[in-house]
């Protein structure tokens, strides 16, 4: 099979997200337009029956695993005489929430739905496109600017992309999902696109051409026949252009082929990368502001404590330090961080706590499967499917064998913890903070302060890493609070132990498995139960005739959340260490018998490029003592990937010294941005597999520093080979997450055939091979 050295994107999808390309087609509905009020963000337990957050849209809803979006508000502030008298006015107060209403931000431009509510022409021919889309590290401020490029003829260097400011900007939804690729660009392509033939047509309107006849090159509409042109600078200053651009996109818009491909395809450098390097870009922790003060919060003593009672006494002596008190919320501003944290610790000495019983790491997985909800509605309602008959299957086996998974919480430890600068003017706040959901944290700052949602502008800047960690507002809800009691701008910036202790975690999980194999060791019956982690990539892409799955929620003792790739990190693992397992046992070379029960072609294809790269057979045959390699694959956001990795281990010691990963995503975009997502993935698996584990004990979290909490080192990086498949035919699919869920199980398998010893838990500890 031949090797493409290029790189890709997502899904050209619809909106909501096409029903095949979700494992187990759960789409559940918002109930109702309010959300329950938690007595404060810091009770991690999440409200049971709490409804969906009405404020998601259809692409936030269909993983069942973004348990963030079952979450009440942040806070729920009290509300004082002469606020409630300015709500209520003189009338009757009926107490409504808009979260039902779509977002009314559009860019300034035009209204939603317009070429000019995405993109505007200077006079001096610059072009500027504007998206609710956010950059955190994953390339998506160059791939739009790519494709903007593409359509309208232009170099990316004459593309200005504003991002994520929501008093500019259309809605293009949070950046989640994989879905900057299949939404977006396709809706930033055919408004470019509808913008060069407006232009096309406006110019030849101006000769009396037929627009056929013209041709675009580089910002210009040229007439070959004639030897004229004229830029779109020239043309920006006509008001036949701001009428067109003000108009409907017409929905048959004719994008630039994939054969015709210039820009896209091409592996464009980040277009920030300059700042970044030379410190010169400003991150949401870098952000000032004129007379601007810092804040500090007061955390609570253990999860789900709420205050009893506190003394602001001292802390309000402080000289320049402001303290404030509302609810559950406690904080102080002060000219520096410094005097923050200490008027801060004052408030510390005196509060007292409720703090309710927890159970501890070392009880978790019983806890869970103990608290699993068998009798839910909603989105808690238990799932299942199945195919077939896997009760009588199992009965007709001819060998079967069970084996149970653990997968325990992990934080998303961007390099940046949550940060927020916030400023009020005329009761109207800005909030400058990184997060993936723009128009979720508008909403919430809007329903903290009962303000109209168009009141609250929110921006974006570029953000020191997200993974799926920053979809919710705590830090921009703080800081506007923080601010309004100060009546000056607050810098909150949280520290890397509040970013390990009170951010979400990705969700722990317990997954049993059961499978019987015939007298040919196919396998004829499986039976796939997840407990609490979620059920992204649930379904095995393997031919089995009979199937069931079963997903269970269940009363997490912390607060969960989305992760790249969400819970397909856990049932890859538990699936393809188990599909090791029944290799085993039906003596069975592990590539061999997964091709054995493969009839996807994609998942073939990239099964065998990452095998043919490795060379799988010539390792088997000469491995050395102490070393072993093991191999993987699966399926996830419609995109293919598969993994083989070489490691040492021994008693006491894991040693990741080999990864080939081969990776499909469709039609390529951006070669070298898609290169650096999948290593990005296999460097942050690593840290999952093997030593990213969040320890808890009476409601408090024992390992919240990176001196105790071990993402991977320098030293754990392994040699690294990317195989990456350009389906040029195929449209472009997820890429920024899909990579990550073969580093596991590949790793796994490779331990047992260094050891003999099965690993069924993540992380996999060196520890535990002397155990075993």
């Amino acid at each position: 099979m031949s090797r493409s050295e290029q790189t890709g994107s997502h899904i050209l999808g619809r909106r909501p997200l096409a029903p095949e390309f979700d494992p187990i087609r759960f789409h559940p509905i918002p109930e109702g337009c309010s959300y329950r009020v938690a007595e404060s963000y810091h009770g991690l337990r999440r409200s049971a029956g709490a409804p969906v957050n009405p404020n998601a849209t259809s692409e936030e809803t269909w993983e069942l695993e973004r348990y963030e979006l079952n979450e009440g508000p942040a806070y729920s502030f009290e509300v004082g005489r002469r606020s409630f008298l300015s709500i209520t006015g003189a009338g009757l107060l009926i107490a409504t929430s808009d979260a039902c209403s779509p977002s009314q931000s559009a860019a300034q431009g035009g209204p939603p739905g317009t070429v000019a509510a995405r993109l505007h022409i200077g006079k001096e021919g610059a072009v500027t496109v504007f998206t609710s889309k956010v950059e955190v590290g994953q390339g998506s401020r160059t791939q739009i600017t790519q494709a903007a490029a593409e359509e309208l003829k232009v170099s990316v260097e004459r593309i200005r992309l504003v991002m994520a400011d929501s008093s500019v900007v259309p809605d293009d939804g949070g950046t989640a999902g994989s879905r900057t690729t299949p939404r977006t660009i396709p809706s930033v392509r055919k408004d470019a696109a509808a913008a060069r033939a407006i232009l096309i047509k406006l110019a030849a309107a101006k000769w009396g051409a037929e627009p056929k006849t013209l041709e675009v090159r580089d910002g210009a509409i040229a007439d070959p026949s004639a030897g004229r042109a004229i830029t779109y600078a020239e043309l920006a200053q006509s008001a036949d252009l701001t009428q067109a651009f003000g108009q409907p996109t017409a929905a048959d818009v004719k994008l630039t082929s994939v054969k015709q491909w210039s820009v896209l395809g091409s592996s464009v450098g980040k277009r920030n990368s300059r700042e970044v390097v030379t410190g010169s870009h400003l991150f949401p922790s870098d952000i000032t502001r004129p007379n601007m003060l810092y804040g500090k919060v007061l955390r609570p003593a253990s999860f789900g404590a709420t205050l009893a009672s506190i003394d602001l006494a001292v802390a309000q002596r402080m000289k320049g330090v402001t303290v404030v008190r509302d609810g559950n919320f406690a904080g102080c501003t002060a000219p520096t961080s410094r005097l923050a944290q200490q008027a801060v610790e004052a408030l510390a000495a005196t509060a007292k706590w409720n703090s309710p019983p927890h159970p501890s790491s070392k009880e978790l997985f019983a806890y869970l499967k103990e608290h699993a909800v068998t009798e839910g509605k909603g989105r808690r309602r238990p799932r299942r499917r199945t195919k077939g008959s896997v009760e009588s299957a199992m009965a007709d086996a001819k060998r079967r064998l069970s084996a149970s998974y653990e997968v325990a919480y992990v934080q998303h430890a961007p390099m940046e913890p949550r940060a927020a600068v916030a400023a009020w003017d005329h009761g109207r706040p800005t909030v400058w903070t990184g997060t993936q959901q723009p128009s979720r944290v508008q909403g919430q700052l809007a329903e903290a302060f009962r303000v109209p949602r168009e009141k609250v502008r929110l921006i974006v800047p570029d953000t020191g890493g997200g993974f799926g960690g920053k979809h919710t507002g705590e830090v921009a809800v703080e800081a506007a609070r923080l601010a309004k009691a100060a009546k000056r701008p607050v810098s909150l910036r949280w520290t890397r132990q509040e970013e390990l202790t009170w951010a979400y975690f990705r969700p722990a999980g317990l997954i049993e498995v059961e499978a019987g194999l015939d007298e040919k060791n196919s396998i004829t019956s499986w039976n796939f139960t997840n407990y609490n982690s979620g059920a992204s990539a649930i379904e095995s892409p393997y031919d089995i005739p009979n199937t069931q799955t079963r997903f269970f929620h269940c009363d997490s003792p912390l607060r969960e959340g989305s992760y790249r790739a969400l819970a397909s990190t856990a049932n890859c693992f538990a699936r393809e260490s188990f599909m090791d397992e029944l290799a085993a046992m039906a003596g069975a070379d592990p590539l061999a018998f997964r091709l054995a029960h493969l009839k996807d072609e994609r998942l073939r294809a990239v099964l065998e490029s990452a095998a043919e790269r490795f060379r799988w057979p010539q390792r088997k045959r000469n491995r050395r003592r102490h070393t072993g390699i093991g191999l993987s694959c699966g399926i996830e956001k419609g995109s293919y990937v598969a993994a083989c990795a070489e490691v040492e281990a021994d008693r006491g010691k894991i040693k990741v010294v080999d990864i080939v990963q081969a990776f499909e995503c469709g039609a390529i975009q951006n070669p070298a941005n898609l290169r650096a997502q999948v290593e990005g993935c296999i460097i942050m698996g690593l840290g999952a597999a093997l030593t990213e584990e969040i320890r808890f004990k009476n409601g408090r979290i024992t390992n919240a520093l990176f001196a105790d909490y071990q993402v991977p080192r320098f030293r754990d990086v392994p040699n690294i080979d990317t195989v990456l498949l350009d389906r040029r035919d195929l449209p472009s699919v997820g890429g920024s997450e899909t990579p990550i869920i073969a580093v596991a199980p590949a790793i796994g398998n490779a331990v047992f055939d260094a050891t003999g010893v099965r690993l069924r838990a993540m992380p996999m500890r060196g520890d535990d091979l002397i155990e075993g």
